[in-house]
């Protein structure tokens, strides 16, 4: 498919048609700011982006804040919804005692974010002593919020020409101000985006390097590298792939390999609770036990580990040979970012652990997938009905009467927690079906119009000229 690109970029008031609703409350879609020569304006795309996202992270700052000092009572992490890992983890990891990840304590996490946890913790730790929780926190929420910024700043490099509002998508997204401080998960996102943006910019080299460290820190990108083998073997572009790949797997092992050699028994930690780990909130398996009941026959399976893993790796397997025969067939090479939306979407479906704060691995390649602001916001909106579930249902789980709630806090009976967990599966659901329709039929597919039909991120994945073809394009 092949159409002609927009000349400049485009406005999303003009072409969405919520952001073109929303635009009415302001004076309509077209503003002085965009008729004004580009010299005259002020708030060009990366100063409105900039500015915006600056102030998500601060607000996101804020809304954890009364949960920082640890000194958590009445159960308000939940009541407030405030709880985060960061905090949890100080004393949980031994970090108020100044221990060293991997070396003086095991470790839930891969390396790169154990260097960063026990980075924080020394520093907080020789500042302050056991009292320097508070301080650890805010150490990385810094660094957090740094690549967060990152994410954003990423997202509409790889879209500058012309759409660079999408990366609106990512600051507005209302579950980013929630989770964006839960865990460490934004140092491996925006590692993840960094990636693409080295990839779509033809520096395999940089973009080996940065897949690798990504994996180092959490380990869904290492998913990335099916979509790109993949999509090369079918562009005929095996090479740079594998050279990409292998460059990641050089990277991860130089990360690791001085903790696998000295610190063994602290690294294998992360490998041996993933396969311990029984079926966790919210999942697809927590739901089918559900309305099976913990007691049934099928309860009872779901409850035994092994099966547990072995079910979900085949339906994960199974999702990944769909994918790759969608990549095969789909009357043009699909892009990159729909396939990476389509493989983490299944890993997070099929899989047995989808922590609240998961949905930032999704976020920009959702928006980098299928930038449309309706079913995104519908998404979201999902994803803060499951926030708020989940929280309800915890303070459920806390009450007793040793332990009271608080008569005024959100307790969420089972049945509302259940029904937002199924909310989340079936819009992440839809957006994977929509993904895959316009993957079907190119001319849906917003991004390739603003294109002229091209993949902006495939960098060396894109198919070789076809000189029968007009103008030389690709076949």
């Amino acid at each position: 498919m092949m159409t002609r690109p927009t000349p400049g970029p485009e406005a999303p008031s003009r072409t969405d048609p919520v952001v073109a609703s929303l635009s009415r409350l302001i004076g309509g879609p077209l503003g002085r700011q965009a008729i004004d020569p580009p010299r005259r304006r002020f708030w060009i795309p990366p100063r409105v982006i900039l500015l915006s996202g600056i102030l998500m992270f601060a607000l996101a700052w804020l809304q954890k804040l009364p949960c920082a000092d640890g000194n958590w009572q009445d159960f308000e992490q939940y009541t407030r919804l405030c709880y985060t890992d960061i905090r949890a983890l100080w004393g949980a990891e031994r970090l108020n005692e100044g221990a060293v990840p991997y070396f003086d304590h095991p470790v839930e996490y891969p390396v790169l974010t154990g260097i960063l946890m026990g980075a924080a913790g020394l520093l907080a730790h020789a500042g302050l002593g056991d009292g320097g929780g508070t301080l650890y926190y805010h150490l990385n929420a810094i660094v957090l919020l740094v690549f967060g910024m990152g994410t954003i700043a990423a997202v509409y490099g790889l879209r500058r020409e012309r759409r660079p509002w999408d990366a609106m998508l990512v600051v507005g997204a209302p579950a980013l101000l929630f989770t964006g401080l839960v865990n460490w998960d934004l140092l491996a996102v925006g590692l993840t985006v960094f990636f693409l943006l080295a990839w779509a910019r033809r520096r395999p080299v940089l973009a080996g390097v940065l897949l690798g460290l990504a994996v180092a820190a959490k380990f869904y990108p290492l998913l990335l590298a099916g979509p790109m083998l993949v999509l090369a073997f079918r562009n005929r572009r095996l090479g740079p792939a594998l050279s990409c790949v292998g460059i990641a797997a050089g990277t991860w092992l130089a990360v690791n390999l001085p903790f696998i050699l000295f610190a063994r028994e602290g690294w294998l930690r992360f490998f041996q609770l993933n396969s311990e780990r029984g079926i966790d909130w919210g999942t697809l398996w927590y739901v089918l036990r559900d309305f099976a009941g913990p007691e049934s026959a099928i309860g009872t399976t779901l409850n035994n580990v092994d099966f547990l893993n072995y079910a979900y790796l085949v339906l994960f397997a199974l999702s990944c040979v769909a994918i790759a025969v969608l990549t095969l067939k789909a009357p043009e090479p699909p892009r990159f970012a729909q396939l990476s939306f389509l493989v983490i979407a299944a890993f997070l479906i099929t899989g047995k652990v989808w922590s609240q704060q998961y949905l930032l691995w999704l976020l920009p390649l959702a928006v980098l997938a299928r930038p449309r602001w309706r079913t995104f916001l519908l998404w979201q909106a999902a994803e803060l009905f499951y926030f708020v579930a989940f929280y309800g249902e915890l303070l459920a789980a806390s009450n007793s009467d040793d332990s009271p709630v608080p008569a005024w806090a959100l307790i969420a009976p089972e049945w509302v927690f259940v029904a937002a967990s199924i909310t989340r599966l079936g819009t992440v659901i839809a957006l994977c079906a929509l993904v895959v329709r316009e993957t079907l039929n190119p001319r849906l597919d917003v991004v390739r119009a603003s294109y002229g039909g091209l993949d902006p991120d495939s960098g060396l994945l894109a198919p070789p000229i076809n000189p029968k073809t007009p103008l030389g394009l690709t076949a």
